[in-house]
């Protein structure tokens, strides 16, 4: 049993951890882009690196999940994850070669993925038991908002460095691993929360329970976040080379700060309304969203649009989690939510960044805007033809 005073900070220390991963994105997620053309990539082929990133960012963390799961121990694989995204940046700047590129980029995607999927499973398991045990924690959006918040110090932070979105790729892979080492270092609070092994032979991937609505609900939710790779993948770009406003930091900080509300209200939000009703309303404001950026190509149309982002995603991550959740067995939970941001997040993100490489370097940034907004669109179509069952899950 565990001391009281671990029990009474049990909130801090994942909030720690979410704080101090998040801060990694702060700097890996807007700067990736800008650091791929440093090193001296065009649009097309950042984005088919960004697509390789996604790629190899889908079965390696559903792999490692697995394995967490099998060995009830999560934290080791955390702190792997973060050795990974050292030695990732450091290849990506040091070896300038496209093979080398490819590798760096997976040891990155594998460092940064892994961790969402292993701390969720990991914090789902801690609310569980706390709930069971008639202690009350903070919930997921609460603690998952103080991710956004290192996100936001960390990009404003840069933002406030002049020409920060133009610093060679060494100076970006140096920060960002100078917040690697403090989220490693953070991890020596985490409490292991992971269930032992209970003699079953848990190592061989069970799917069993992976049923036709599970697969309808991972569907809904990636072809919304096919829309949402337009601008996650091309967005900075489209600021700079676009827009000619040097604001990467800036705009990624007032999308976070913007979320943070929504995640904190997810809770109250799917007390009302089922998970799956969320995620439509997060799939119309992110037609809403591109087409600010589509027909509104102007430095007010790109603060409209990362406004827009406390909806659609705000809302839309913690309803997917907790939606994935309700349909995965406690024993699977790290692996369900690893399918999740695999399959059904990090795979349309691959497919996204491939195709709307091509489609910017074709049709420009405000077509591919326009085009992507057919996908929530069929996301919301979807829904309404084979998902109203879905809303009894809540």
């Amino acid at each position: 049993m565990n001391p009281p005073a671990e029990k009474e900070n049990l909130g801090a220390r994942f909030g720690l951890s979410y704080f101090l991963f998040f801060a990694i994105y702060g700097i890996a997620s807007p700067y990736l882009p800008i650091m791929l053309r440093d090193i001296g990539y065009g649009p097309g082929m950042v984005g088919v690196y960004l697509g390789v990133f996604e790629l190899i960012g889908i079965g390696g963390p559903i792999f490692l999940a697995k394995r967490a799961d099998a060995q009830g121990r999560y934290n080791p694989y955390l702190m792997g994850s973060g050795f990974l995204i050292l030695a990732g940046f450091f290849v990506l700047v040091a070896l300038k070669a496209p093979l080398a590129t490819i590798a760096s980029l997976g040891l990155i995607s594998l460092g940064l993925k892994t961790p969402i999927s292993v701390l969720d499973a990991s914090l789902m398991k801690a609310i569980e038991k706390g709930e069971a045990a008639k202690r009350k924690l903070p919930s997921y959006g609460t603690l998952r908002a103080l991710g956004s918040l290192g996100f936001v110090l960390v990009t404003m932070g840069a933002q406030l460095i002049p020409g920060s979105d133009s610093s060679p790729a060494w100076v970006l892979a140096l920060a960002t691993g100078a917040l690697t080492l403090a989220y490693m270092l953070g991890l020596g609070l985490l409490p292991e929360t992971g269930t032992k092994p209970d003699g079953r032979d848990r190592k061989r991937l069970d799917i069993s329970w992976i049923d036709t609505t599970f697969l309808l609900c991972i569907a809904i939710i990636a072809l919304s976040r096919l829309s949402m790779s337009a601008y996650t993948s091309f967005f900075s770009l489209y600021l700079v080379e676009y827009l000619n406003w040097h604001t990467v930091g800036a705009m990624s900080a007032l999308a976070a700060v913007v979320e943070i509300p929504m995640l904190m209200l997810s809770r109250r939000a799917m007390k009302k309304y089922s998970p799956i009703s969320l995620i439509q309303l997060s799939s119309a404001a992110v037609i809403l969203r591109l087409l600010a950026y589509a027909l509104f190509p102007t430095k007010g149309g790109a603060i409209l649009g990362q406004v827009l982002h406390s909806v659609s995603y705000g809302l839309f991550h913690p309803a997917a989690v907790t939606l994935i959740s309700l349909k995965t067995p406690p024993s699977e939970r790290a692996t369900g939510i690893a399918i999740l941001m695999g399959v059904g997040m990090g795979l349309p993100v691959f497919l996204g960044s491939t195709l709307g490489g091509l489609v910017v370097e074709s049709l420009g940034y405000r077509w591919l805007f326009a085009l992507f907004s057919i996908f929530s669109l069929g996301s919301i179509l979807l829904f309404k033809s084979k998902g109203e069952r879905l809303r009894e899950l809540r």
